[in-house]
């Protein structure tokens, strides 16, 4: 299908795209090996199988998404990446999926719209809000640490290609670190300006379904 060629496209163009990212930004320390080797693994039993990664086969011929997915590619899933400071999500959006607003404190994020369109937007240290309407084969960067968040505003769905450069770039959701974290319903009701009652209800809305 015309969908499936336009994403191995924007693989391999973002591929690109996220090496120049890579050496010009890296956001880890350097190190003075060619690669790191996990503890449990013997040296002499490292073949290319090691520098693969397969967790991305799923999304060829998948079905559109029903609800906002990830799938990373990150020193977690994939330990060759340790050291290396790069790493990559895709990012699966029904119509109307939300990205709710995150931040990655140890990278920015260069995005590239593979299907779909997306309002994005991110919020500077200054409370100055940028956005942009992205149509398929446009890039936007969110700088390293500021809030974010991405949205579909297309009647079908939209996919993602996000690199990063570090290998675990870390994502803190607003929502769930401010509201299922465990902070006091009094300090949020007076941080928000509200009533207890209205953040306990955000905190119900915010609870994993059952």
């Amino acid at each position: 299908m015309a969908s499936k060629n336009t994403l191995s496209q924007a693989l391999f163009i973002l591929l690109v795209a996220s090496a120049a990212c890579h050496i010009a930004n890296a956001g880890d320390p350097d190190i003075v090996s060619n690669f790191i080797i996990p503890t449990n693994l013997n040296s002499a039993n490292v073949t290319g199988a090691f520098f693969t990664y397969t967790g991305m086969r799923t999304l060829i011929n998948a079905d559109p998404p029903k609800t906002f997915t990830v799938l990373k590619a990150t020193m977690d899933q994939f330990p060759a990446l340790n050291g290396q400071s790069v790493s990559y999500a895709v990012l699966l959006f029904p119509s109307g999926g939300v990205n709710p607003p995150h931040t990655h404190p140890r990278s920015a994020e260069l995005l590239f719209l593979v299907e779909g369109s997306l309002e994005v937007g991110f919020v500077d240290t200054t409370n100055k809000l940028y956005t942009q309407t992205l149509i398929p084969g446009d890039m936007f960067v969110f700088p390293k640490g500021l809030v974010h968040y991405q949205y579909c505003i297309s009647n079908d769905s939209a996919i993602v290609v996000s690199a990063f450069g570090s290998a675990s770039a870390g994502t803190v959701s607003v929502p769930t670190s401010v509201f299922t974290s465990g902070v006091d319903d009094d300090i949020l009701a007076k941080s928000f300006k509200t009533d207890v009652a209205t953040i306990q209800k955000i905190k119900a809305g915010l609870a994993p379904m059952a």
